[in-house]
């Protein structure tokens, strides 16, 4: 469509085919589409649609514009895209069918009210000769049966599904406790069914999801298929939210541990499960809708997803929403290009938002909840999610990403060429003999009682990235791992990791001996340390798809290992109101407190007990953003805003929990 900013097609411009992703990009007037005198240009927009990022990059937001204000601001419906929405970016920002703004070869514009389509056609196109093609329809096959009724044994084989209807105004219904809202439809949409299949089919440029497995299903098969430039997801598995027991669907939703149904699993059995994506190519998904992935798990049991190859997505090649109900088994993949748009994420990502958790990180220690109630954390997550014998690489993020709660996880045998493997807080995950090059692991606020194992792994060699951890030590077991320095002649122990984890008794820093790392063949070879630690080598010529038609256009990721991530900088830390504080300084951090980079902050770090900030009700792990109605980006910023205190009440901004919080504090007097 005719669009404002134009579309580009430089090297790395990936948001919103526009902007590079930079996590610090800075604001250009010149490039707004909201800025009055661009709005100014236009006669009557309506029918256009805007889009834009999320401002802390979790995906995107989409609103339809139905006319000019008095005010001359746009009026708009929509921006239901997000289940954590706030205000937009400030910078990745696009609108699309404004007659105005038509001013490049191939654009086009549709005027609704006029019946009229516009087109800028490229040189040397006849129109007279040419064929337009309208889209209409969002879904191109229904498969409709019940539980009790289902279809069965259908199988579509080399068909091509191709142009859709975009659904992203359609995008409104929350997933549990997520950042995700989802259509329930796709190009092909399956409900009700056993023992179905779409073979050797290819989706070309769908307007929304490509398939949708929704509600009852068993046995579903996708196999050997292509999913290219879809508007949205690749693949979805979506069950009943009323499955669920104490489905909550806000973030900020929380029950007493009094009033959870202690009952495991699922309330029924109107959910996917025992499905497969198996030897398929999945790429460029999410064209126009952000907060998607390759191939999304939600409320669902026992996915297979094999030998897929998932890359050129804006956001995750594959995400688990929460933990109900796992089981899932996912080997084989190659995942790489990854949160292309996006950030705070990974080539694999997970939440698990269940019905144990609650957004204050330390709550269940700080309650004694864990101690009494060991039984909560697998209600939901029944099953182990095992990752196993795949090739992750994501340069804007983590290689695998285990965020807010992730629980019941198996983590094995996996190749991480860039990005490391983050387990935020949850609990029971085993994360062994995997190789985490150009990057390390990253513990990020563990309970006390997490039980997380991570052992027999080769990390790089800043080892660990840890944020907002608690004393050491930390989980229930991390040893005998290897601290990869290439060159290194002699093996001594990794005292870094020792200080850091509190274990780490039997782990080394050594050369790990790869064989071919330049040809991404991170085998050792024989005599290497690591094989004494107890680790063991696995294929490296076994991930992604088999099939020869698709092994033969299937792209593979970079070996360059140079990580985009960088070991926490403690900075310079200050004393403020008795409390220690410092600059929020990585996207480690950011992450952790749940904002962007670029939103800047001071982080607590100490607050003494009786202390000015401790009076003010400053909690570490807090995050100043604001003084006065101010913003505070630094510590210098803090003091220069402060220097000053108004009389009687001042007032701070903080994040808490990932969650915006007015503090109102009444200064001593002098």
């Amino acid at each position: 469509m005719a669009r404002f900013p134009n579309r580009e097609t430089g090297d790395g411009l990936n948001v919103f085919d526009a902007w590079k992703l930079d996590h610090k990009a800075p604001v250009d007037p010149l490039r707004d589409p909201l800025a009055p005198e661009r709005i100014a240009r236009w006669a009557d927009p309506t029918g256009a649609y805007f889009h834009a990022m999320h401002p802390a990059l979790w995906g995107g937001v989409h609103w339809r514009v139905t006319g000019k204000k008095p005010d001359g601001t746009l009026a708009m419906i929509g921006g239901t895209q997000n289940n954590r929405g706030a205000s937009i970016h400030k910078t990745y920002r696009m609108i699309e069918n404004v007659r105005e703004e038509l001013d490049a070869p191939g654009e086009w514009f549709h005027d609704a009210d006029t019946r009229t389509l516009c087109y800028f056609p490229p040189a040397g196109t006849d129109l007279a000769r040419a064929t337009v093609e309208i889209v209409r329809l969002r879904h191109l096959i229904e498969v409709r049966g019940t539980a009790d009724a289902p279809v069965r044994w259908l199988r579509f084989t080399g068909f091509t599904f191709r142009h859709t209807a975009r659904t992203f105004m359609e995008t409104k219904e929350p997933m549990l406790r997520s950042d995700w809202t989802i259509y329930r439809g796709g190009a092909v949409f399956v409900t009700g069914a056993e023992d179905c299949a779409l073979t050797d089919c290819t989706f070309d440029q769908v307007g929304g999801n490509a398939i949708f497995v929704n509600n009852y299903n068993r046995r579903v098969a996708v196999r050997g298929c292509i999913i290219a430039d879809a508007g949205a997801n690749g693949v979805c598995f979506v069950g009943d939210p009323g499955d669920v027991r104490n489905a909550l669907f806000n973030y900020n939703q929380r029950l007493d541990p009094a009033q959870l149904d202690r009952t495991p699993g699922p309330k029924a059995d109107n959910h996917p499960a025992d499905c497969v994506v198996e030897d398929s190519l999945i790429t460029r998904t999410g064209r126009v809708e952000k907060q998607t992935a390759g191939v999304d798990i939600d409320m669902a049991a026992r996915i297979t997803i094999r030998h897929c190859s998932i890359y050129d997505v804006p956001r995750a090649g594959i995400n688990v929403g929460g933990g109900t109900w796992g089981g899932h088994l996912i080997e084989f993949c190659d995942v790489f290009d990854t949160v292309k748009e996006t950030g705070d994420h990974g080539s694999f990502n997970s939440w698990g938002r269940d019905r144990f958790w609650p957004p204050s990180v330390f709550k269940l220690d700080d309650d004694g909840v864990w101690a009494a109630q060991r039984d909560l954390p697998e209600l939901d997550a029944v099953a182990p999610v095992v990752i196993r014998n795949n090739r992750w690489r994501c340069d804007h993020g983590w290689d695998i990403d285990l965020d807010d709660g992730s629980t019941h996880y198996e983590i094995r045998n996996n190749l991480c060429l860039h990005g490391g493997i983050k387990n935020r807080e949850g609990f029971h995950r085993v994360v062994e003999n995997n190789i985490i090059v150009g990057s390390g692991f990253h513990p990020h606020v563990w309970y006390r009682h997490s039980g997380d194992i991570f052992r027999r792994n080769i990390v790089g060699g800043a080892g660990y990235f840890p944020a907002r951890m608690g004393p050491p030590p930390w989980g229930a077991g991390m040893d005998f791992n290897l601290v990869h320095v290439a060159g290194l002649a002699d093996s001594s122990p990794a005292t870094k990791l020792a200080a850091q984890s509190g274990r780490d008794a039997h782990s080394v820093q050594a050369d790990a001996r790869f064989e071919n790392p330049a040809r991404g063949d991170f085998r050792v070879r024989e005599g290497s340390p690591a094989l004494a630690l107890g680790f063991v080598n696995f294929p490296m010529d076994q991930f992604g798809v088999t099939k020869p038609a698709l092994k033969a256009i299937a792209r593979t990721p970079s070996f360059a290992t140079a990580s985009a991530l960088v070991a926490p900088d403690s900075g310079v830390a200050i004393i403020w109101w008795g409390a220690r504080i410092r600059n929020l300084a990585t996207i480690e951090e950011a992450s952790s407190v749940g904002v962007g980079l670029a939103a800047g902050g001071v982080l607590v770090m100490e607050v003494p007990a009786g202390s000015i900030a401790a009076q003010a009700g400053l909690r570490p792990g807090d995050l100043v953003v604001g003084w006065m109605g101010a913003p505070v980006k630094s510590t210098d910023d803090l003091g220069r805003a402060s220097s000053t205190p108004p009389a009687g009440v001042a007032k701070l901004k903080i994040y808490r929990d990932q969650m915006p919080v007015d503090l109102s504090v009444t200064l001593p007097r002098p």
